[in-house]
């Protein structure tokens, strides 16, 4: 079983940046293929960003591309989600989750959710 927890979320003007991370225990994440999604009240869970086992590859949703960046730190056990330029349409909470091996787009495929953290911009 993997734990994780994510933090960093909280309020911000619009234009301005956060960095949420998602710390995990139980085992240790290079073993798993991490991600990023998030769900506005009333909506579904969206994916946001993925990174693979390695960190050699990553994907983004086109709504945060060039604007987000995902990483990891396997030795701190932690995956990271920097967010710039953020806008009103990003306010949600925002999960990590991690699945084995191969990375996924799809909320469906991880095994793994934390409780998620909330992000909240302001127009």
């Amino acid at each position: 079983q993997v734990q994780l927890v994510e933090s960093g979320g909280g309020l911000v003007q619009a234009g301005g940046s956060l960095r949420l991370s998602c710390a995990a225990s139980g085992r240790t994440l290079s073993n798993y293929a991490m991600g990023w999604f998030r769900q506005a009240p009333g909506k579904e869970r969206d994916f946001v960003a993925a990174i693979s086992l390695s960190g050699s590859r990553t994907y983004y949703a086109d709504s945060v591309k060039g604007r987000f960046t995902i990483s990891r730190d396997d030795a701190k056990n932690t995956v990271f989600l920097q967010m710039n330029s953020l806008k009103p349409e990003d306010t949600a909470v925002y999960y990590c989750a991690a699945r084995p091996v191969r990375s996924a787009q799809t909320a469906g495929d991880y095994n793994y959710w934390g409780q998620g953290t909330q992000v909240t911009v302001s127009s």
